[in-house]
């Protein structure tokens, strides 16, 4: 199977600048699992969910399919890293508690990876997807984001993104549908580290590779000047989806 290689070009912009998901949600996660010997945090990247969830889980395996992603990742002593495709992980059958994949879910053969979401998951086990879409801080900031990503990114950005503007709404998801609570992940950052986070999308790495001008110059002025001195707080609702795997008629 050919892996999809999105991210292994800004994998140092992304330990860098990506935002950390709410502890809440992971702390949510562990208390839908009665067990909590094995999570595997599929498309870990930089590492962020594995190490929450080694607060809860005795052993937490964190894979992704770019050996750079894997190479920034942040050690954790309950962390286990390795590069592997999320439709072939080397995982024993039956053994695990939770799955979970944060922003990445929309890049996979879905098919495939169901199969062996259904072969790895215990009986009581949770799979838990997420995604973030476009983000605000206010509406002269949140302006130039759109025309950055709509009209300047927009031929930039692989199919797979248009999942996740719905937020996961509408993403193939064949599991007993747990309903999730309201997610809200926020950073406080100054106007570099924004322009950081902005810079390590897919789509600006793939336009300047393509371009050789960095897209963010088109609304630096913009943002500096809707930003203004110090910190601002930036947020992204967040797509959540829950699901335990059916049991098979017998």
């Amino acid at each position: 199977m050919t892996f999809s290689d999105h991210f292994s070009r800004q994998a140092r912009a992304y330990s860098l600048y990506r935002p950390h998901y709410p502890a809440e949600l992971i702390e949510y996660l562990s208390t839908l699992t009665p067990e909590h010997e094995l999570a595997w945090d599929c498309a870990t990247g930089n590492g962020q969910v594995a190490r929450s969830l080694a607060q809860y889980f005795r052993c937490v395996k964190a894979t992704d399919g770019s050996a750079e992603q894997i190479a920034h990742a942040v050690s954790h002593p309950g962390v286990e890293y390795s590069v592997g495709t999320a439709e072939q992980p080397e995982i024993s059958s039956g053994s695990v508690d939770l799955i979970t994949i944060a922003q990445a879910l929309h890049w996979f053969d879905l098919e495939s990876f169901y199969a062996q979401v259904r072969r790895i998951l215990k009986p009581s086990g949770l799979v838990a997807a997420w995604c973030y879409g476009l983000c605000f801080v206010d509406e002269r900031i949140d302006s130039a984001v759109r025309r950055l990503y709509e009209e300047i990114l927009g031929d930039f950005w692989p199919e797979g993104r248009l999942l996740v503007e719905n937020l996961y709404s509408d993403i193939d998801f064949p599991f007993a549908a747990i309903a999730a609570p309201e997610f809200v992940m926020r950073a406080v950052w100054s106007c570099p580290e924004f322009v950081g986070y902005l810079s390590s999308w897919s789509a600006a790495q793939r336009y300047q590779e393509h371009n050789g001008t960095d897209p963010l110059a088109r609304v630096d002025a913009e943002l500096k000047a809707g930003w203004g001195e110090g910190v601002r707080t930036v947020t992204w609702p967040l797509g959540l989806r829950l699901g335990r795997v059916e049991p098979q008629p017998s």
